[in-house]
């Protein structure tokens, strides 16, 4: 299905390009390697794990079935939705999240807006203070996500990016992330200018460079921090 919509929209199919050239990937993973220890890599998802089975067990155990029963009351359809990603290498993921709007066709090509008819009321709470995101925690046991990474997009809009940002799909050296630096910085929602798409894309490229646990547990901070001040744009 992916491929149809990249085919129509910008007439060529995942699998006929790439976006990244191999001279690029090569000087990429240069860079990228000097910050990727085995040992980091090992103790990054020790806490993943720990973090999520702790969220799943404490939190989410009543918290989902809450958010489950509002969603079905609020609007037919299923409780959760799911989206083809690019994960760790641009290797493909379905990215589970709460479902915020009502069935419709411009999902993967369509961002929220603000006052975007598709959002349900229900959608505009979860989308609001971010409870949408949070079945991607099954992502994280999965080993497709990280609990700080690099916030994946839709297959078709990443393509679109890539268009505009040289070297785009290279951020994609690391995990995504349920939260990342851009979003604990409050770049969140809609993506409106270029001047947006590039500070966050430098936002991504300094984490890819700098990650460590402690560094990621700061972003998990700054970003509960950011969800209670820099609401603006998450819509």
């Amino acid at each position: 299905m992916e491929n149809i919509l990249v085919d129509q929209k910008f007439g060529r199919t995942l699998e006929e390009e790439n976006f990244v050239n191999e001279q690029q990937e090569r000087e990429i993973k240069i860079l990228y390697r000097q910050n990727d220890i085995y040992s980091k890599r090992i103790l990054k998802r020790v806490f993943d794990i720990a973090f999520s089975f702790f969220t799943l067990v404490f939190v989410l155990s009543w918290l989902f079935p809450i958010i489950a029963i509002l969603i079905k009351l609020d609007s037919n359809g299923s409780v959760f939705f799911k989206q083809l990603r690019h994960g760790r290498d641009n290797q493909l993921f379905y990215c589970y999240k709460f479902r915020t709007m009502v069935k419709n066709k411009d999902a993967d090509i369509k961002q929220a807006t603000v006052n975007d008819s598709r959002i349900t009321r229900i959608g505009k709470f979860l989308r609001k203070s971010s409870l949408d995101e949070l079945p991607q925690i099954v992502n994280v046991l999965l080993g497709d996500m990280s609990i700080v990474g690099l916030r994946p997009q839709a297959v078709p809009m990443n393509i679109e990016f890539a268009k505009e940002i040289d070297n785009f799909m290279s951020r994609h050296q690391v995990k995504p992330g349920i939260t990342g630096l851009a979003q604990s910085k409050g770049y969140r929602g809609e993506i409106s200018s270029y001047h947006e798409l590039h500070s966050r894309f430098r936002l991504d490229f300094f984490y890819v460079r700098n990650w460590c646990l402690i560094f990621d547990i700061k972003i998990i901070i700054d970003t509960a921090v950011s969800l209670m001040t820099k609401s603006e744009k998450a819509y």
